[in-house]
């Protein structure tokens, strides 16, 4: 065996999350099942760390940390047991609190982050997510600091995100994507009634529970319309492939309308699979929601109906006037199609994990290698160069999985994206039918005009 000393048992014991006793018994355990094992000195800390784990006295992650000497596994009352991914503000991790034995969210402000402003900023969501009490909603419970490091403690929600869920499972059904939406919706009422504008709607913050609970999540980047002295008001925040037109042109002057729009290129993600304008970078994406209109939902989705897709149109008109004004009138509309409330199926959650876990500790803070962030600057989008812009990383996929290719030419965007999804539609049967017997006569009469042309060479040169 190796002479290596083990730092597995120094290490749980020194992090408080197993006792003396605990570690004793684990490692008896492992001598009586393990050929080979004779002595507890021959217990390798692989083995013990797998036995603590079968017991459960230690989690996957915290067996991880341990084995790389990392003892601290806990802010404040709150002991950390897993990494679930990295926020628009900071990582989140899974917890469980000491006493209560209430499983948790702790949302965690990077140390590179604390700047005066920062910590600001994550104090308004602490107090914006404390007002806010609704089931479509996720809740607050706690924050605090410990030692230098700021943490939001919210409910944690089993299952996936709307993103993760449509990624997995492809486009959703009418009725299970409106049933979504509409409590993603009524969620939403309740943040605007509070005075509080999101955005940053978008898939990956709707999280859906097994029970088919959708619960809106994410207020970082919030910010209350009744706050002047809010230092993000007049910067672009949010996620390119939900961005509003307004927050991209004028961010000082954005109303609870942006919400709307990003709500509705949501629930065409949900019911396409597709992103309203996918490929490019965030520059590209942001001038598209300027300028350009999506693709028909029925292009990707035959049982779009056209009610259904006014709907959309109406949630996405590029025009803040025309379009839907509350969140109230969303859920309104949504309800006749809101049928599906079934659980999820266990193949549905995709329970492969969501992020790799980060290799250094809770206080390292290192940025998710997956997350996608962009900055843009004003200047490259409107002649608004003083304004301050920050965009997060997109929902977008690769070409081959976007369907569609080679992006192409669209025609000039109307007034409405309502006009253009209204007057959109399948070709009849017959046009179709004319329009193949159009081209292939076309293509004849090409070929015999070639074979003409060449008949006619060859005889002037034998000639």
């Amino acid at each position: 065996m190796s002479s290596v000393k083990p730092k597995l048992r120094d290490a749980a014991i020194a992090s408080g999350l197993v006792t003396e006793q605990q570690l004793r018994h684990a490692i008896a355990a492992v001598v009586q099942t393990h050929a080979g094992v004779r002595t507890a000195n021959d217990v390798s800390d692989k083995k013990l760390a797998r036995q603590l784990i079968k017991t459960k006295l230690l989690s996957e992650y915290q067996a991880e940390q341990l084995l790389s000497g990392r003892t601290k596994l806990t802010l404040g009352p709150y002991i950390i047991t897993d990494w679930i991914g990295q926020g628009g503000m900071g990582q989140v991790f899974k917890a469980v609190h000491e006493l209560l034995g209430r499983e948790s969210a702790i949302k965690v402000l990077p140390l590179h982050k604390i700047t005066p402003e920062a910590i600001s900023n994550f104090r308004r969501e602490i107090r914006a997510q404390a007002k806010l009490d609704h089931p479509n909603l996720v809740r607050a419970f706690d924050a605090g600091e410990d030692g230098n490091v700021q943490y939001l403690v919210v409910e944690y929600v089993p299952g996936t995100d709307l993103r993760r869920l449509v990624r997995s499972k492809g486009k959703l059904s009418i009725n299970q994507a409106a049933n979504i939406v509409r409590q993603a919706a009524e969620g939403l009422k309740q943040a605007h009634k509070g005075g509080l504008i999101h955005r940053d709607i978008k898939p990956g913050n709707i999280l859906v529970t097994p029970d088919g609970l959708a619960k809106l999540s994410d207020l970082g980047l919030a910010f209350c319309l009744d706050d002047p002295k809010d230092p993000r008001v007049g910067k672009i925040v949010g996620t390119a492939d939900y961005l509003s037109p307004e927050q991209i042109k004028n961010p000082n002057h954005i109303t609870s309308a942006s919400d709307i729009y990003s709500l509705g290129c949501t629930l065409y993600y949900a019911v396409t699979g597709k992103v309203p304008f996918p490929g490019g970078n965030s520059r590209n994406k942001a001038k598209r929601h300027l300028e350009e209109t999506p693709w028909h939902p029925r292009r990707f989705n035959e049982e779009v109906s056209d009610e259904f897709v006014d709907l959309m149109s109406d949630m996405m008109a590029k025009d803040p006037r025309q379009r839907i004004q509350t969140a109230t009138e969303v859920a309104e509309r949504l309800s006749p199609w809101a049928e599906d409330n079934s659980p999820l199926r266990d193949e549905d959650l995709d329970e492969r994990p969501r992020w790799t876990s980060p290799s250094t500790s809770i206080d390292a803070q290192p940025t998710d290698p997956n997350m996608d962030i962009a900055e843009l600057a004003m200047s490259e989008i409107s002649d608004n160069s003083g304004a301050e812009a920050t965009l997060s990383g997109d929902d977008s996929v690769t070409e081959a999985e976007s369907g569609s290719g080679v992006l192409r030419p669209k025609p000039p965007i109307p007034t409405s994206v309502a006009g253009k999804y209204k007057s959109a539609g399948h070709l009849p049967d017959e046009n179709l039918f004319s329009m193949m017997t159009l081209i292939v006569t076309s293509g004849l009469f090409m070929l015999i005009g070639i074979l003409i042309g060449f008949v006619t060479a060859l005889l002037a040169m034998g000639r």
